[in-house]
Parts: structure tokens; C-alpha cells; sequence
């Protein structure tokens, strides 16, 4: 039965907020998740991790564990020395040398953060592997370890990887030659250092590898985002040819980006199940996802805003410092140059650039963590308006509405070398300020600061890049990742009128299988009930490039739209054969192909395959079936946006921030499934929200991991959000058939400067000018100890404020 009323149609699915299908499972215990599958002879593995964050491996002593009984076999990363090649990293812009040391799924020789792999244990089951691990003996030799980025960058610091001489792995650049120029000529030059700290992706699911090796063919099961990636990838490393290796990901436990990677453990089971001939699995604990999964963020900003003094925005420069950890894992040099490419945000900016150093640590390495690089653009722009605004007097929304790309400017190019597609940047704040009352909300503030409490409106008008994207703009002779950015679908429609649909992208939570089974309904004259939806899977459905950069609906989307819409026309051709028409004069209505004027003169999706797989009866020369395949490269990248405002109180005595109200108007252009964008939405908010206030991953000044369990990674709940209030607009693009771009990101891009900024405006009675994240208690008592000049609180130069205030 169909859970709206359209019925059995076929047309009109596509904008309905239909129930997702895939969640009776997931809500029911009866998901399929990594952990969950069991193979016939698997054994476990339990990884041996260096509580050194730098030191040399002396020896390793595995005697007394390989004497165990229901120990297999004990290796170190001297045992696996036929492996074909390291871990990869993809990106080579060209002009630009990047420091890649090797990076092997079990170090050699030497340790550079705590949680790297130095040895591995298979025994017969998960506890007598995890018991054989604490009888291998590691001797090591500490050495200096480095972890605050900027000291890693000056002469005499220890260093992470010897043979480089340094540890700035590379600079890069985009954007204005004559920033410097535009900026002499302001008449204010605004300047802050902006810190956007280090975060988890903290997923529900942890990471878990379950590798299969059988008679010369290798399966892997894996919590991935990417399972055809992780296939190419590991083939060069294992040697084994891409045709006897398959990669499935199951049903995945949210990824974030932190299972957007080639991770030593996947590669690390395939050999031990090759070499064994038998299952091997592993699943990270809590503690070692939050070791030894990717983090994001982690960067020092200084931003340079030249401002004349009626508000307009003439120059902006951002050097960005980004601590990338002690490796490069797939991507990670590249996060914080993606955030380049949106240094305009939604404004019209003659002149900006972004310089980016990277520069190594004894950390685990940064990557893609939901909006990856975007979400740290975005801060550091939202933040920078707010802040030149207050230096020059003027409201925080007006500045905004003065720098706006004008709706007639579109598709508008900008200084960092891209062309927006679309964009109507004052209708999203015009309706955000409609529901906001933001007159009433400033006469509240006033009355409220007259009884000592402190309320703080905080905006950011957002606007990010995704729909990752056209192979030229991004694939080697671009940018420079060493991919192409198309993606694949295959339509197939069955003798009895039901429908596979094969995806090449891979969900971990965003609703795949009902907003792509809506989409095909539409086009074929289905049901979404009667349309399954596959993924995740390397042996069924073409090669596929995964899910990230809200890349889902936008590419692989739009590929099943194609495929679809192939089907249709060829499903046309048949009904007018047998109406005995034309083609041209063959509509798809009420989930009927019928001759134009003729509504009784029809034939059902059901009728047209029985055709064409019993072809008596087919146009001559055509094949038989119903099954289309599409790739799909699309011209452009897709340009979301947004609004969003939030309300916060600040206990002055205590620091804490209450955060009162959210409220936010996104863009991603017309609707699939309204509520696929609101659970989007939602989840989005509640992330940045969380960075702001709430997560950071700490390491000491030796290089040990703080906050390594949720005890200590302080993680927000429902209880902690206020009833997000949300709307959208419709902006369609035209970069595809569809106009949509994508929502995944959205929240997150969005929601950490809206806090930061409301809070900033709650504090400055109290002389706090500029604050960074996360905005604890104790941060916030400290800013304000030290603003009225009491305790030992951080300096106005210490937030990021230089002492002399704007230039």
C-alpha cells in the first residue's frame, strides 16, 4: 500500500514527504550492519596501538602471544613487506609538491601519534585475540613530539617525518593577485585569527572490516562511503586484480566523511584473510574510532576584511594554517583548499584569496568531516562580517544585505575562479527575518540588558559548493584529485513492472532508497514500492564513485533520472508500436503510456516490459528488455544556500550559554522528498551546533589523546537542542535536469558561526569583542574575566582580536 495518496500513478511522487523505506529495518534491530555478518571460519583480529605519540620501535616481542593456543598468527609491519604499495593519497595539484611520507597499515620503524598500528593478533575469537594483544611487548624509544600547529612550524621544532627537514607539508593558493593592493585601498582593514578546532566524525556505528579470501577471490565487507574507491585503491596495494576483489558496504551506521577513506585496517584484513585463506574480521572499540578515524577541522585562520566605512566589502585575504596530523590519508591535504573556493560566501567581493599551509603534527590525521573545508570557509566569513560590522557601527544584517550577489547576477562568477549557478541570497534572509521578528528580538535584547541578563543574536547567510562534480574542474588536469567525479545508475524494469535500480552512490543515512525510487516512479510510470533500490555493492550495478559533498542527488541523482528517463523513452516506443502510433504522440499519464487525446488508448508499465522480454511483438531493430544505463558528468558544481539565526542567553556568572531559539531557511533548490531535507537539516544543525558548543578533540602538550570515549567528547542530545524551526526556498539550478543541489552539509556549513556570532552579541556589554569555539562555560567565564579585567583569562590578542582593534 502506498504510503501517500497518489496512488498507483506514477506521476507525482517526486515533492511528496513520503515515510522512508528503508527505516522499518534499521528501527526494528533488523539492520545489516558490518558487525552483523558472520562467516563460516572467521577469526578476529585486535590491533596492536602505540600509547607513544613519538618514538622509535625498539622491538617487538610477539613470543609469548604466538604461544598461545587460539592464537593464528601475530604480524608486524616487518612481516607484510610484500605489500604492493602504502596507503593512498589522492591529490596532486599541479605545481604543487605536497610531503607524503609512506603510510603502511602497520608502522615501521617509528610511531607518530598515539593509536598508530604497530602489530596485529588472529585468534579464534574476538576475546582471545584481544587477551593475546596484551602479551605482545613493544619497546620504545620516545622522542620529542610537536603538536600545537604553529610551533610545528618554526625552525627547531621537533619533527614529525625527518627525512622532509620540515614540517609544512605544502602551500597552496587561490584566488586575487591583487588582494594586497585592494586592501592598502579600504578604509578599514579588519583583522582576526580564527581558530576552528578539531573535531570527530563520531559515528553511531564504529569502523568495522570483515574480509573473506576464498579460492583466489577476496571479499571485504566494510563500514564505507566509498566501496568502488576502496576496491581500486586496495587492489594497487594488495596486488590483486580489481575483477577477483569485491567490495560490499552494508547497511552503514552514519559516516560524516570519517568513512570517506582508505582506512590500514581495510587493507590490513584483506592480507591477513589472503594469507590465512580464511575470514578475518575486526571492529574498532569506541576509544579507537576516536584514535584512529579521520578528524576535521583543526585550523588557525588569520583573516585580513577590507571594509569601506559604509559596509561595503572590498578585499578579503584568509591564511589558513591547517594542522593535517602526522599522515596524508586520502584526501587530507586537499579538505582545507575545497573551503577555497567559496572564500566569497554570498557576497560580492572584487578582490579574494586564500594562501593554505599545511603542516604535519603528532595527531592523527585530519579529512573530510561533514562540509569538509566548507563548514571552516564559512565560520571564518560569517564570523569576519560580524566582526566589521561591529567595528564600523553598522548592524550585522544590513551588512549583509549590502554585499549580497543581486538574484539578476546569476549564474555569477567570483574571485575565487567559480561560477555560481544560482542564488537568490536577499529571498532567504527576507524569509528568515519574517519569522524571526528581528525588531522585536533587539528591543527584547535592550530591556533584558537593563536587568543583567545578556541575550545575543547571532546570522549567517551560507552558501556552499557541492555536487561533486565535474571531472575537468576537479580530476587530475584541474585541481588534481587523481579521479573522475561522474557517477552510474542502471534502471531496470522486470517482465512483470517492477524495477531495480543499481546506484554507484552509497547511503549511510540520507534516504537513498525512497527519494531515487521516487525519482524513477515518476519517470517510468511506477510506484515507489514497485522500485528497489541497490548500492553498496561492487559486483552488482556499475562502477560508482560514492557518497560525499552532498554529491547524492545532485550527480548520482541525477544519473538515475537519466537512466530512467532512457527507459521511458524506449518503454514510449514500444507502447506506440502497439497503439499503432507515433512515438511523439505517446505521454506517460496517471501511470499510463497512452496516445495524446485518446486516454482510453493505454498501456501500463506492466504491459510494455511483458513486451519487450516476449518481443513477438517490438519495433524492428530494437533490442529486447527494459534496462538503461547512465554516467553521468555533470557541467558544474551546484550552489546551495541559506539563512540562519539563532538566540542564545549567557549566564554571566557561570559562562553558560542557553541556546534559546534556531531558526534557518535553506535552499537546495526544488524538493524530492521534503522530509529527506528536513531529517538532513535537522542532523546538520545539531552537528555545527555541537562543534560550537559542545565537541573538540583534545590532545595534550605530549601528544596524548584526552578525549578518546564519550565521557570525555562531550556530545550533545536532543535535550540540549531547542525545536529547530525551518523553512526553504526554491532556487532551482540549472546545472541539471532535475534544479536540485544538495542539503547534506548544509546545517553543519551553516550553524557554527550563527552560534559563535550570537554569542559574541550577547557579550560584548561585558567587553567580550571576539570568542572562539567551542563556546564552553569555562571559554565563555574566561573571556569575560579578562575582558573586565579579573582573573587570568585569555587577552583581547589571545580571542583573536589584535590589541589596536581594525586598522
Amino acid at each position: 500500500m502506498s504510503t501517500v495518496e497518489a496512488g498507483p500513478t506514477g506521476n507525482g511522487y517526486v515533492g511528496q514527504a513520503i515515510r522512508r523505506k528503508e527505516d522499518p529495518p534499521l528501527i526494528t534491530g533488523k539492520g545489516r550492519y558490518t558487525d552483523d555478518i558472520v562467516l563460516p571460519g572467521q577469526l578476529w583480529a585486535a590491533i596492536i596501538r602505540s600509547p607513544e605519540a613519538h618514538a622509535r620501535i625498539v622491538s617487538i616481542d610477539k613470543s609469548a602471544a604466538e604461544a598461545r593456543d587460539d592464537v593464528r598468527i601475530v604480524l608486524t609491519g616487518e612481516d607484510m613487506t610484500d605489500l604492493q604499495a602504502p596507503l593512498p593519497m589522492a591529490w596532486v595539484p599541479p605545481g604543487v609538491e605536497i610531503k607524503t611520507p609512506e603510510h603502511w597499515p602497520l608502522a615501521r620503524g617509528k610511531v607518530c601519534h598515539v593509536g598508530d598500528a604497530v602489530a596485529v593478533v588472529v585468534a579464534d575469537d574476538k576475546y582471545a585475540a584481544v587477551d593475546a594483544a596484551e602479551d605482545v611487548i613493544v619497546e620504545y624509544d620516545p622522542l620529542p613530539a610537536v603538536v600545537d600547529v604553529e610551533e610545528a612550524m618554526k625552525d627547531g621544532s621537533p619533527l614529525v617525518h625527518e627525512q622532509f627537514g620540515t614540517n609544512i607539508t605544502h602551500e597552496w593558493g587561490l584566488g586575487s593577485e591583487d588582494v594586497e593592493e585592494a586592501l592598502a585601498a579600504a578604509d578599514v582593514v579588519v583583522e582576526r585569527r580564527v581558530v576552528n578546532h578539531r573535531t570527530a566524525g563520531a559515528a553511531i556505528e564504529p569502523r568495522a572490516v570483515a574480509a573473506d579470501y576464498r579460492a583466489g577471490q577476496l571479499t571485504l565487507y566494510t563500514a564505507t562511503q566509498i566501496p568502488h574507491l576502496v576496491r581500486l585503491q586496495l587492489a594497487g596495494c594488495l596486488g590483486i586484480a580489481e575483477e577477483h576483489f569485491r567490495v560490499v558496504a552494508p547497511d552503514v551506521g552514519g559516516g560524516f566523511g570519517s568513512k570517506l577513506n582508505v582506512y590500514g585496517e581495510e587493507c590490513l584484513m584483506a592480507y591477513l584473510s589472503r594469507r590465512l585463506e580464511t575470514p578475518v574480521r575486526w571492529t574498532a572499540t569506541r576509544s579507537e574510532d576516536m584514535q584512529a578515524a579521520v578528524h576535521g577541522r583543526d585550523q588557525v585562520d588569520y583573516a585580513r576584511m577590507g571594509m569601506k566605512r559604509d559596509g561595503t566589502i572590498v578585499a578579503l585575504h584568509a591564511k589558513l594554517i591547517a594542522d593535517l596530523g602526522a599522515y596524508q590519508q586520502l584526501l587530507t591535504p586537499f579538505i582545507p583548499s575545497f573551503g577555497a573556493f567559496v572564500m566569497s560566501g554570498c557576497y560580492k567581493i572584487p578582490s579574494v584569496r586564500t594562501d593554505i599551509v599545511g603542516v604535519f603534527t603528532n595527531k592523527f590525521p585530519t579529512d573530510a568531516i561533514r562540509g569538509a573545508g566548507r563548514p571552516e570557509a564559512t565560520h571564518l566569513i560569517e564570523v569576519m562580517v560580524d566582526q566589521a560590522a561591529a567595528e564600523l557601527g553598522l548592524d550585522p544584517v544590513e551588512v549583509r544585505r549590502k554585499n549580497f550577489i543581486p538574484k539578476e547576477d546569476f549564474p555569477a562568477d567570483v574571485a575565487p575562479g567559480v561560477t555560481y549557478d544560482s542564488g537568490d541570497y536577499h529571498g532567504s534572509l527576507d524569509r528568515l527575518l519574517g519569522t524571526l521578528d528581528y525588531e522585536g528580538f533587539r528591543a527584547e535584547q535592550a530591556r533584558a540588558r537593563e536587568e543583567g541578563r545578556y541575550l545575543g543574536i547571532g546570522f549567517s547567510t551560507y552558501m556552499e559548493i557541492c555536487g561533486l562534480a565535474p571531472s575537468r574542474a576537479v580530476g587530475p588536469s584541474g585541481v588534481g584529485i587523481q579521479a573522475g567525479f561522474w557517477e552510474s545508475a542502471v534502471v531496470r524494469v522486470h517482465p512483470s513492472g517492477g524495477a531495480t535500480v543499481w546506484t554507484g552512490t552509497s547511503p549511510h543515512g540520507q534516504g537513498h532508497d525512497t527519494g531515487f525510487a521516487q525519482i524513477v516512479a515518476d519517470r517510468i510510470g511506477s510506484t515507489p514500492e514497485q522500485v528497489e533500490v541497490i548500492h553498496g555493492d561492487t559486483d552488482r550495478g556499475p562502477f560508482g564513485m560514492g557518497t560525499y559533498g552532498s554529491r547524492s542527488l545532485a550527480v548520482g541523482g541525477e544519473s538515475v533520472a537519466r537512466a530512467a528517463l532512457k527507459v521511458a523513452d524506449k518503454a514510449k516506443k514500444i507502447a506506440a508500436h502497439l497503439l499503432e502510433a507515433a512515438p511523439d504522440d505517446i505521454e506517460l499519464r496517471d501511470g499510463r503510456y497512452q496516445v495524446k487525446g485518446s486516454p482510453d488508448k493505454g498501456l501500463t508499465l506492466a504491459d510494455i516490459s511483458l513486451a519487450a522480454y516476449v518481443p513477438e511483438n517490438i519495433p524492428d531493430g530494437m533490442e529486447p528488455g527494459l534496462d538503461e544505463t547512465n554516467f553521468y558528468d555533470p557541467e558544474n558544481f551546484v550552489f546551495p544556500f541559506g539563512a540562519h539565526a539563532a538566540i542564545v542567553e549567557v549566564d554571566a556568572e557561570t559562562g553558560k550559554v542557553d541556546l534559546k531559539r534556531y531558526v534557518c531557511v535553506d535552499d537546495c533548490g526544488p524538493a524530492i522528498n521534503p522530509m529527506l531535507i528536513d531529517g538532513q537539516v535537522h542532523g546538520g544543525i545539531v552537528h555545527g551546533v555541537a562543534q560550537a558548543m559542545y565537541e573538540q578533540v583534545v590532545y595534550d602538550d605530549t601528544g596524548q589523546l584526552v578525549t578518546g570515549t564519550f565521557v570525555d567528547y562531550a556530545l550533545p542530545t536532543a535535550a540540549e537542542m531547542p525545536t529547530f524551526e525551518t523553512d526553504r526556498t526554491e532556487t532551482p539550478s540549472p546545472v541539471n535536469s532535475m534544479g536540485v543541489k544538495g542539503v547534506g552539509e548544509a546545517g553543519t556549513i551553516a550553524a557554527s558561526p550563527t552560534i559563535v556570532n550570537a554569542v559574541t552579541d550577547a557579550l560584548r556589554p561585558l567587553g567580550v569583542n571576539h570568542i572562539d569555539m567551542p563556546v564552553t562555560p569555562l571559554r565563555v567565564w574566561q573571556a569575560i574575566e579578562a575582558a573586565q579585567g579579573r582573573g587570568s583569562g585569555p587577552r583581547a590578542s589571545e580571542q583573536g582580536v589584535p590589541e589596536g582593534g581594525a586598522q
